[in-house]
């Protein structure tokens, strides 16, 4: 790999922003439509022009106001032009569309309202940003890509995408590969010697003419820029990377990968990369993506795909990377079934939203679980025994037997009178009718439609044995006869599925009925409710009781399917709630990510396999993420002491980041009432209490604010970790010690960096510098020691450079 190529490094960081992997240029923002037929490539010198030595070293960073290197009209300069040129370009392509006028190509206000919101919607797509680097690399061919297949570990993708600007130098070839030679022809120009030059973006852009000049990251010939090596060129001379300063671009670096005597080695851009402060929510990492996670990202919409990774592993960035994708590959598809993305709490999609804006989609829903199942106002909360029982997957055949428990089988015969002629159905006839649509496992609702037409076949039978000639309005006719309603009424009556959940937890004879067999005496007693409410409305339902409701809706109704889910923090899932997300994707696909070692439910997942048959894709395929870009070597090497007690077939993550991380780990002496807190703290833990006693400690709380203050010295976010039930305690210390300081899922600034987060909220979030308070009070404030361990191996691994972990009580003999 060639030196890195510089003008000045030393100005101030782009506003950098926290992300679960840690890899990226810069501040994400909108890109447009993309376009997957990006083949055409920009023209400028050939590739040997730019491999002349700059004349700053490569670890040599000049002042802000020192000179650019020698030559004013080389590489360097030439990239920032072409990242001019294609800026102007950008604004061109939004001010043709600003400039539409769609007043008489619609028929009515409904499609002109239609066609404005996504007129609006793609202007949003084209907005421009300074601190956003439009490109991030650049790739020459040997030669020019042609239709013939790549190497491609994924599904070749598809063509439904389009944009208004479609010209013949982007037309796909039949294979969906890259663009077609006789295209090639017609773009802006190739390197000398018929080599094709490619700079890769978050966005398509192209010139006045339809040509491109930046081609989207997902396009099939960009694939390289992720995956070629020197071991396997697939066919790139050169690979360039950019580095940005703000939105400016101050340095580059090359690899020559056909060239048998260049040097293979690590990238210092994306080293450097790795190392840079966040602040603010996720950022995307398209620039970074490296080549086990580019399979998954690419893999193909047909499967479903099961992600395990360690902390820092960037499972989450992937998925959503993998979203944009698969929108892209598949645009008319996804854009009818529709795509979600499924988060643990709201602070957690807070920190993720700008993800897929930023990569240009715009379109994507984001729920929680909770939001998924909101049939009802929660308002109560179980006890830990009923909320795991309440979400194990027995409880299906327990609601599935209480619907089916409505039907009613008639005791009489029917009668319908037609005109002067009565029609009889015997009672035989009708329980056979009953029997057969309960045989064929419809849903309840279904077959409650169903029932009324097959009576009023079996009245139709009769009046044709009896030389009548009836059609389908005879039928309907008679579907709709009042005797008729009356039976199936009574046959087959409406289940309210709120109503029946409310039964079956204040009903005992009700619930020993539907549950023998599946549930024991004790497990019942568990579901009970101490104290019916009287009604729907009166009764304090939990989030279990809710997605209770929500499995007794599916088997009335059938829950509308998605055309693509990604269930990120997976682990953490009851069986039951993994039907819930299921039932969003029964036609379609999902991507599940998670971490088992990170689950902190006592029902948390204890095998992928197992989830993956909840979720309704036995047959999804598992990957594992194991290698670390976020959390530096020294940090996960010491949570990785506590994967034997809580994850003990998982393999420890590695990190690939040079730099050890900051560890510190310092026990502060109890001040005042604070040893007797915590004596009592241990006492009522002891007891069942949790972390309960764990209230104002005024020396840890001093020495608590003390550290965060140091840690704000530092560039980049600083997050204060501790047990919910420290919480308050901790934020007083703040306050007194005039720290201002945020809770989670507000975005940082200049002038707030300190993030006070409840351990229960720490998933999936990170923090350039983690002050974390007293982790014997996060495993104990947990129902049992394995879920309070799990709790702390998150909390540890929020750290993207730093780690101060401050206690007074003995730390978990596992970290010892």
């Amino acid at each position: 790999m060639e030196p890195v190529r510089t003008r000045d490094t030393t100005g101030p960081a782009s506003p950098g922003v926290r992300e679960e992997p840690g890899r990226a240029t810069g501040p994400a923002r909108a890109a447009e439509t993309p376009q997957p037929t990006d083949a055409t490539p920009s023209a400028d010198t050939t590739p040997p022009a730019d491999a002349a030595p700059s004349a700053c070293p490569a670890d040599t960073a000049l002042p802000a106001d020192a000179a650019p290197p020698a030559d004013p009209g080389g590489p360097l300069r030439r990239e920032q032009a072409h990242l001019a040129a294609s800026r102007a370009a950008l604004r061109a392509m939004r001010a043709d569309v600003e400039a539409l006028d769609i007043s008489d190509v619609t028929a009515n206000w409904v499609n002109a309202a239609v066609l404005q919101s996504q007129i609006d919607n793609r202007i949003k797509a084209l907005a421009d940003h300074a601190g956003t680097p439009l490109f991030f690399g650049r790739l020459d061919y040997l030669r020019e890509p042609g239709p013939e297949p790549r190497p491609h570990h994924g599904p070749e993708p598809g063509h439904e995408a389009r944009s208004e600007a479609e010209t013949a130098a982007r037309e796909t070839a039949a294979d969906g590969t890259a663009a077609s030679a006789a295209a090639a022809e017609t773009s802006a120009g190739t390197a000398a010697g018929g080599a094709a030059r490619y700079y890769i973006g978050r966005r398509h852009v192209h010139d006045a003419d339809g040509d491109p000049m930046v081609v989207d990251w997902r396009a099939p010939v960009s694939q390289p820029f992720y995956r070629a090596s020197k071991k396997e060129p697939m066919g790139v001379a050169l690979r360039r990377r950019f580095g940005y300063t703000g939105g400016e671009l101050t340095a580059y670096e090359d690899e020559r990968l056909s060239d048998p005597a260049a040097a293979e080695t690590v990238s210092r851009l994306l080293q450097t990369e790795i190392e840079r402060p966040r602040v603010g929510p996720m950022r995307d990492i398209v620039a970074t993506i490296q080549p086990e996670q580019d399979e998954i990202v690419r893999a193909g919409l047909g499967g479903t795909l099961c992600v395990q990774g360690a902390p820092g592993t960037g499972k989450t960035a992937v998925g959503l990377h993998r979203v944009a994708y698969l929108l892209y590959a598949h645009r008319e598809r996804l854009s009818r079934a529709g795509t979600l993305v499924v988060g643990p709490n709201r602070s957690f999609l807070r920190y993720i939203e700008q993800v897929l804006p930023a990569l240009g989609e715009l379109e994507v829903a984001q729920a929680t679980v909770d939001d998924l199942v909101a049939h009802v106002p929660v308002s109560g909360t179980d006890t830990p025994g009923a909320a795991r029982l309440k979400g194990d997957a027995r409880m299906a055949e327990v609601l599935r037997r209480a619907v089916r428990s409505g039907v009613n089988p008639p005791g009489e015969g029917l009668v319908v009178v037609r005109g002067s002629r009565r029609w009889r159905v015997p009672a035989g006839e009708l329980r056979r009718i009953v029997d057969e649509l309960l045989d064929r496992g419809i849903r309840y609702g279904a077959a409650r439609e169903a029932l009324p037409q097959r009576i009023a076949h079996a009245v139709l039978v009769r009046m044709e044995a009896a030389g009548e000639a009836p059609d389908d309005r005879t039928q309907n006719a008679v579907a709709r006869d009042r005797a008729v309603k009356a039976a199936v009424k009574a046959i087959w009556p409406p289940v309210d599925p709120a109503k029946l959940v409310l039964r079956l937890l204040s009903d005992a004879a009700f619930l020993a009925e539907q549950a023998e067999g599946v549930l024991s005496a004790d497990e019942q007693a568990l579901l009970l409710w101490p104290k019916p409410p009287r009604s729907v409305r009166s009764a304090a339902w939990s989030a279990a009781d809710a997605v209770l409701i929500d499995e007794v809706r599916d088997l009335v109704e059938r829950t509308q399917s998605l055309g693509h889910v990604v269930l990120d923090e997976a682990q953490d899932l009851s069986p039951m709630q993994y039907r819930a997300v299921g039932r969003r994707c029964t036609t379609g696909s999902a991507t599940v990510l998670g971490d088992l070692a990170q689950g902190t439910t006592p029902w948390s997942t204890a095998a992928w396999a197992e989830a993956l048959s909840h979720l309704g894709k036995p047959d999804g395929r598992i990957e594992e993420l194991t290698e670390g870009f976020r959390v530096p070597r020294d940090v996960i090497a010491y949570a990785s002491r506590l994967l034997p007690a809580i994850a003990p077939g998982l393999k420890e993550a590695t990190s690939v980041r040079e730099a050890a991380g900051a560890l510190e780990v310092r026990r502060v002496g109890a001040a005042g009432a604070g040893g007797g807190a915590a004596g009592e703290a241990r006492a009522g833990n002891e007891a069942g209490a949790g972390a309960a006693g764990y209230g104002p400690r005024p020396g840890l709380d001093a020495a608590v604010a003390e550290a965060c203050r140091q840690a704000l010295e530092h560039e980049g976010s600083v997050g204060l970790i501790a047990a919910d039930a420290r919480v308050p305690a901790l934020a007083g210390a703040l306050a007194a010690a005039g720290l201002p300081y945020l809770s989670p899922g507000e975005e940082t600034t200049a002038d707030a960096r300190l993030t006070l987060v409840p351990a229960s909220l720490a998933k999936g979030l990170e923090y350039d510098y983690v002050v974390l308070d007293e982790p014997a009070a996060v495993v104990a404030a947990e129902p049992d020691r394995r879920t309070g361990l799990r709790r702390l191996y998150v909390a540890l691994t929020r750290a993207v450079s730093g780690l101060t972990v401050l206690h007074a009580e003995d730390l978990p003999p596992e970290l010892a």
